[in-house]
């Protein structure tokens, strides 16, 4: 995968693929590596009503 999904499921799901197969330490390692903002995404994901939560390190 060479960019995150614009489908707001398919990135939850995408996301937390990545991070539960531990490919990326957090959200923030995965922004920088598909030069996403994170203030972008967590908009994106809140409009869509998800967050991300570091404690659980998953989209929720």
């Amino acid at each position: 995968m060479d960019h995150l999904p614009q489908d707001i499921f398919m990135l939850v799901s995408s996301v937390n693929t990545l991070l539960r197969d531990h490919e990326y330490e957090d959200l923030d390692d995965i922004c920088a590596c598909f030069d996403v903002d994170r203030t972008d995404l967590d908009a994106r994901l809140s409009a869509a009503g998800y967050s991300y939560d570091a404690g659980l390190n998953k989209i929720v």
